[in-house]
């Protein structure tokens, strides 16, 4: 009986060191379809446009959301470090204010797309703000949704908005900027014409 044992323990031993390795998967990434909607001068622009030639930032973001204004500054710093690396396309959504105003006084470089409800519906982005990373075969590389939630320290009152959103920003952002460094490092294969 020990003999049979030592056998088949040798068996799996020998079969485990002769099996095929295995290959490592790809992740298995979203990839956008093509979209379009309009500047705030009405020129009208593709995703594809800006992703074939670069990592796109897709950042919904309405006027008065606290999170976002709080988020702008980190990225506006992203955009101006990694320059033609990198273009953030500021998607307004559920908005009653003046976006182009709002960003223009605020002195941000982010290409502003306006009425960007129908996009937001094909990432399911309801609510503000929402950042997504899409590399250049528009696949989709890092959500903000999909970090664990942070809350300031308990200090026996709620929080407000306000400072929620000051405490988070910079958590979300050096998030952002890593998962940047990423897409950068490997940066996706454009899609082909008709994709």
């Amino acid at each position: 009986m020990q003999k049979l044992l030592i056998v088949f323990a040798l068996a799996l031993i020998f079969s485990a060191c002769n099996s095929p390795s295995e290959e490592i998967a790809e992740p298995d990434y979203f990839v956008s379809p093509d979209w379009s909607l309009l500047t705030a001068a009405g020129k009208e622009v593709t995703l594809d446009e800006f992703a074939r030639s670069q990592t796109t930032v897709l950042f919904f973001w309405a006027t008065w959301c606290p999170y976002c204004k709080a988020l702008m500054p980190h990225l506006q710093s992203m955009q101006l470090e990694y320059s033609s690396q990198l273009r953030i396309l500021a998607i307004n959504v559920f908005e009653d204010g003046d976006p182009a105003k709002f960003l223009q006084d605020a002195g941000y470089g982010f290409t502003l797309l306006m009425d960007g409800e129908e996009v937001a519906e094909i990432y399911e982005v309801s609510g503000t703000p929402g950042v997504l990373i899409i590399d250049r075969g528009r696949a989709v590389r890092f959500d903000l949704r999909n970090l664990p939630p942070i809350n300031p320290p308990d200090t026996g009152k709620k929080p407000n908005h306000g400072r929620r959103a000051a405490f988070r920003a910079p958590y979300w952002a050096a998030k952002i900027r890593t998962a940047i460094d990423d897409v950068l490092a490997d940066p996706g294969t454009p899609q082909s014409e008709g994709d």
